[in-house]
């Protein structure tokens, strides 16, 4: 550590900066400069660490804005007996404390540039302990994709094991303090890297983060807390839902590991096709034959929608590739009100094979 350094002015911030802003400042040094990057400075790394484990450490800095510029000389005279020995990070000598949730905090976006993970950290405990999510396919009928419907589904996952209640231990069994970590979940190790010793704060292997150990893990799950098991839910498919939409229940996918929470299920819905209809967002369509005499004069026919059979009026003189519209006979619209509109597009059919006679009289009509 050289004598006379501007730590804030390293760092690019003002001497009333709060420590988020310092610890902010030092994340977006560290992503510029780190040397395993594109145009990195391995000095001014340094230099950015140097500067963030005085000014990140509230009693450090108070040190630094007290001493200035003497900070250094000051602490070779033992002026600092509350700072631990801190020399140049490229002497690679003495060691200094780092949580392995703050380094993962600070580098989340770089990885494991000092040759450990920050997953070691409590994030990658929470993550691995929650419940897997699950997803499934669930098949449904155009009617029930229109209207709504309930279905029953069955599937195997991990539940919350009954015999031990999702604690992991063998009922009656002594649960007992972590010896290994002091309950707390997290060790001490000592881990050299490119900026010297480090203290870093690990998750404890020997519990796994969770502070307790076992005297007897449970006979049925093995102190996981979870159990292979069948189960079955009733689901209600909304009215109006569409083919590749996703209905998302929460906490139904496996039970988390020792009463971690559990994991989401995502049912994806495939609308099965039908011949009759064809789907346009909220919109029905459709289409009917005519003949050619109810095209020319008009005609009422019944014409089949979702709600069974109605009445349809052909207006006389339809040509070809006219759309009718039934109002209100469409797709329930999903999280609204109201329906969509069934298109029923007319198709004329012409007649074929006609006599000398039934010719005469259509050139008679002027048709």
């Amino acid at each position: 550590m050289n004598m006379g350094k501007d730590y804030y002015k390293i760092l690019g911030v003002e001497k009333n900066a709060s420590q988020d802003e310092i610890k902010k400042a030092f994340r977006q040094k560290a992503h510029q400069h780190h040397p395993d990057k594109a145009g990195g400075d391995e000095e001014k790394f340094k230099e950015a660490n140097e500067a963030y484990q005085v000014l990140g450490d509230a009693k450090r800095r108070a040190q630094y804005d007290q001493f200035g510029s003497a900070f250094e000389q000051a602490r070779g005279q033992g002026g600092f007996s509350g700072f631990e020995g801190f020399r140049d990070f490229s002497g690679f000598t003495n060691g200094f404390n780092v949580n392995m949730d703050d380094i993962g905090d600070i580098f989340g976006g770089i990885g494991d540039i000092f040759g450990f993970s920050s997953r070691g950290g409590r994030s990658r405990t929470s993550r691995a302990r929650r419940g897997r999510d699950m997803q499934m396919l669930v098949d449904v009928s155009f009617d029930e994709a229109v209207f709504g419907a309930e279905k029953e589904i069955k599937f195997a996952k991990n539940v919350k094991c009954g015999h031990c209640r999702g604690n992991g231990a063998e009922p009656g069994s002594k649960i007992e303090t972590c010896s290994a970590c002091g309950g707390s979940g997290r060790v001490t190790r000592v881990q050299r890297t490119i900026l010297g010793s480090m203290q870093v704060q690990m998750t404890c292997e020997a519990c796994d983060g969770e502070g307790k150990t076992y005297a007897q893990k449970c006979s049925k799950c093995g102190g996981s807390g979870v159990a292979r098991e069948n189960a079955t839910i009733k689901v209600r498919i909304p009215s109006g839902i569409d083919d590749g939409e996703t209905i998302r229940l929460a906490a139904q996918g496996e039970a988390g590991e020792k009463g971690a929470s559990a994991g989401d299920l995502y049912l994806k819905i495939r609308v099965k096709p039908d011949k009759r209809f064809e789907r346009d967002n909220y919109d029905i369509k459709s289409r009917v034959f005519i003949g050619f005499k109810q095209a020319a004069l008009g005609d009422r026919i019944e014409v089949e929608t979702v709600d069974g059979t109605v009445n349809l009026k052909i207006p006389a003189g339809t040509q070809s590739g006219t759309v009718l519209k039934l109002r209100g006979k469409g797709v329930t619209r999903l999280r609204g009100s109201g329906r969509g509109d069934h298109f029923v597009e007319v198709v004329v059919r012409t007649p074929t094979g006609l006599s000398r006679k039934q010719k005469d009289l259509l050139e008679e009509a002027g048709v």
